[in-house]
């Protein structure tokens, strides 16, 4: 998971826990520090495996002052011992001056993986000097081997890393100076790392070169100049693509948009003078977007942009879900200078923002979009945001529409919610099982720690889900009224992806899920000690196994697996002093494949209804968003491998459609008592302007919209007493039908007479079936037309929905205030 700060000019943007928007899904990345460093220079040795080590112990739990728990424990076996040790690898790695180490899997199922260490890095850029280590596995990691030779012992820029891409590729940039070079030097490979071709480069990097996210042979990269550079053929050879160019992004396809100035000015981000482009044929011809804009993002299918329309207004966003062809002002509320939006998370159907509220409240409203971008609903009011911009916010993703977070509410107090239907509703979390409160806690339910924990130290993970463990979240909590600093963390587990919860594990912990589910382990977080136990279960953290995998404790640096949870053997990280005092780096591998060795059958599955539970409707039991999912997963007292073929295996029966299954569309809110969705009666003095691109077009809605990605059939379908017609460009509504009068019934009794209605009946039939057929290609064109229609909004109107109260609200206001980073385009695209 890629952490990112996006700020749009003046236009605070953060995307958090989004991926990498080139979607680089093909290897991850770690990297572990310590504070100690040494200048000794060396090969990766094997040392021999030590003797076996039997104990049956837990290990010291940490104190904690909540409510307490329990949890099993079975000492492991002789046998078992042995199998584990025989299983255990340890390498120790002397030689870097012991800042740091950066370990990357590469590829699929490759069992590579790449470990950059850096010798020393140079006081003065514009001087040579420095190298590299580079140590390479093919075994996931239970031996490494010097690969050094390989790239000429060429100094690395650290801050690059290894960048690996789809495929077995991997870049490396060197780290030269400046000065009397023309151009950088990368280093590539296609073979996973086995070897490396040099290319010398006809410009200097800004940046990490950008992959693909298909092909790994189409790169672009950011000169330090501001040149937009393109190759095609894995860096052999590139063309400059742009001058000027400030960031840029890969989107659907082919499609590269960047944002350029069209003057050397430095601050012409700050003035909001860029030009958006887009690209479709790979640098062949160009697209203007839109002129005068501050800063763009692409996050699932939504491209984005803040724009100064007038010099005298404020900054504005705009969102578009057809790669820019067309594109809609965010019908958002205002926000002040010192105000901030979000982008939490985002996929091809909706996003997720969040809208800062006025002064240093440390809370905002969370909002929620349709699939056309233009629309964004209240989802959470009072949504924790700290002052260093952290959200807790955190997407289930072993169960479809879960999300977490944690609300600062008006006592001051931080509490988790959770959303089971992406956002539409929220609720508190339900209390652990196994864990009981005592009387005098009034509000007993489990809270969960999040990234303003993380980053003030409290714990030091987040809560970890996969898309292969169905159901299974590990996360760190505490039990009873709010989060409480007076109680040290435990960790909890759920296995229905959060409606219920156990408590697992006493005190702070490291964990990883492996074999899909089937094994998590976990290491005790020691902020002074040094560790030598791992922890293990097979029933979804029920049950605890622990093994000593060293006689030598060492200062833990972190836990690492291989990316996709499919695996069986994890590395524990850290560093060991050595007898001359200089710490050493060291990896431990232990691999439970063979400890765990049967494969699993089909009795070792069962049947599970997702988003199940008890009592209520029966055929509504499970229905989310639209649909049933019955999936096959492992059963908790199966102790058995999935393997690495195991694969997902789900079954969709769609629900009957619900009120709950609808938005109220644009114009709408939804009422209090009776939750359908009424008419808002339009404000004073306020009009729409008139659309992009000159165009006015009609939307037809009958006030409801369907929640993105819910796929129910039949059942509620929206209909009003009279259909509106919604003009947002400023065209006034069609008139309504003619009010019947009140004078008597005209008889028309002469042939004349007749004769004379016979005409006016069917001139007036023929004008009726002219404007039917008008209607009816309109609303073709507008409504059932693939192009998304683009509308400006100059005001909004937002229904307070608990007192039914109509604020008239500025649109995407952009933020220009002092608590905004300015200079973070750079870290838009990596």
């Amino acid at each position: 998971m890629i952490w990112r700060l996006v700020v749009l000019g003046g236009l605070c943007v953060l995307l958090l826990g989004a991926e990498d928007g080139s979607s680089q899904s093909w290897g991850r990345t770690v990297t572990f520090r310590r504070t100690q460093q040494d200048g000794s220079q060396g090969q990766a040795r094997t040392r021999p495996r030590r003797e076996t080590s039997i104990s049956s112990s837990a290990g010291a739990s940490r104190p904690s002052h909540g409510p307490p728990f329990t949890s099993c424990r079975t000492p492991l076996t002789h046998a078992e011992h042995t199998i584990l040790d025989d299983n255990t690898h340890e390498t120790g790695f002397n030689g870097d001056d012991g800042s740091y180490v950066i370990l990357t899997w590469v590829g699929d199922g490759t069992g590579v993986v790449l470990v950059l260490s850096t010798i020393s890095a140079p006081i003065d850029t514009f001087l040579e000097g420095g190298s590299s280590r580079l140590y390479r596995s093919t075994d996931y990691g239970k031996s490494f081997h010097d690969i050094s030779d390989r790239i000429n012992n060429t100094f690395i820029k650290e801050e690059f890393g290894v960048n690996v891409g789809p495929g077995s590729s991997v870049i490396l940039t060197a780290d030269i100076p400046v000065v009397d070079h023309r151009g950088g030097i990368i280093l590539t490979s296609r073979d996973a790392g086995a070897t490396f071709k040099f290319i010398q480069l006809p410009f200097h990097l800004a940046q990490p070169i950008t992959y693909h996210f298909l092909n790994p042979y189409y790169l672009v990269a950011l000169s330090i100049d501001g040149g937009l550079w393109l190759s095609l053929d894995f860096g052999a050879k590139w063309t400059k693509v742009h001058d000027g160019v400030h960031s840029f992004s890969w989107g659907a396809g082919v499609n590269l948009f960047f944002s350029f100035s069209r003057t050397e000015a430095v601050d012409a981000e700050e003035r909001g003078d860029l030009v958006l482009k887009r690209t479709t044929d790979l640098g062949k011809t160009f697209t203007t977007i839109h002129e005068d804009i501050f800063s763009f993002g692409y996050i699932g299918a939504f491209l984005f942009f803040s724009v100064m329309e007038d010099p005298r207004s404020p900054r504005v966003m705009y969102f578009s879900s057809d790669q820019g062809d067309t594109f809609s002002r965010a019908l958002l509320p205002s926000a002040s200078t010192e105000q901030f939006y979000s982008i939490l998370d985002g996929d091809e159907e909706m996003l997720f923002m969040h809208v800062d509220n006025p002064g240093d409240t440390f809370f905002g409203t969370m909002y929620t979009s349709d699939d056309r971008g233009i629309l964004f609903s209240k989802s959470l009011e009072r949504h924790l945001f700290d002052g260093q911009r952290k959200s807790d916010f955190t997407n289930i993703t072993s169960l479809r529409g879960v999300y977490l977070t944690n609300k600062l509410d008006e006592d001051g107090r931080i509490r988790s919610v959770i959303s089971f239907n992406r956002g539409r509703t929220w609720r508190q979390l339900d209390k652990p099982d196994n864990v009981e409160c005592g009387q005098q806690v009034k509000n007993c339910n489990l809270h969960i720690h999040g990234e303003h924990s993380r980053n003030n130290r409290i714990v030091p993970m987040l809560a970890l889900s996969e898309p292969t463990a169905i159901g299974l979240v590990i996360a760190h909590g505490t039990v009873g009224d709010s989060l409480s600093s007076s109680q040290h963390p435990d960790v909890f587990v759920s296995s229905d992806g959060g409606y219920n919860w156990r408590g697992t594990l006493r005190g702070t912990h490291h964990y990883s899920i492996l074999d899909s589910g089937g094994l998590i382990v976990a290491v005790e977080a020691q902020h002074e000690g040094q560790v030598k136990t791992i922890k293990f279960s097979t029933d979804e953290g029920q049950c605890w196994k622990s093994y000593n995998f060293t006689e030598q404790p060492f200062f833990f640096a972190g836990l690492a697996s291989e990316p996709g949870t499919k695996a069986m053997n994890v590395s524990v990280w850290g560093f060991r002093p050595e007898e001359d005092g200089q710490p050493m780096w060291v990896t431990i591998t232990i691999d439970f494949q063979s400890l765990i060795t049967r494969q699993c059958n089909d009795q070792d599955y069962e049947k599970w209804l997702a988003h199940s539970t008890d009592g209520g409707d029966v055929e509504r039991n499970g229905c989310v968003l639209g649909v049933k999912e019955t999936y096959r997963r492992l059963k908790k007292q199966s102790v058995c491998r999935n393997g690495k073929g195991f694969v997902v295996s789900k079954k969709q029966s769609p629900c009957l459609c619900t009120r709950e299954d609808y938005l109220c569309d644009y114009g709408y809110y939804r009422h209090v008592n009776t939750s359908e969705c009424v008419r808002q009666s339009s404000a004073p003095n306020k009009t729409l302007e008139l659309c992009l691109n000159g165009e006015e077009d009609e939307l037809f809605t009958a006030g409801y919209r369907k929640v993105p990605s819910d796929r129910c059939e039949g059942g509620f379908s929206p209909q009003l007493a009279e259909q509106t017609v919604i003009r947002p460009c400023g065209v006034q509504p069609s008139p309504g039908p003619p009010t019947r009068s009140s004078s008597p019934i005209t008889h028309f009794d002469t042939p004349r007479e007749r004769l004379v209605l016979i005409l006016v009946c069917a001139g007036a039939g023929a004008i009726v079936l002219i404007a039917i057929v008008s209607a009816v290609l309109a609303v073709k064109r507008v409504v059932y037309r693939n192009r998304v229609p683009a509308y400006r909004f100059s005001n909004l109107q937002i229904q307070d929905d608990e007192n039914a109260i109509t604020a008239d609200l500025q649109s995407a206001i952009s933020s220009n205030g002092t608590t905004c980073h300015q200079d973070s385009d750079d870290d838009l695209l990596q």
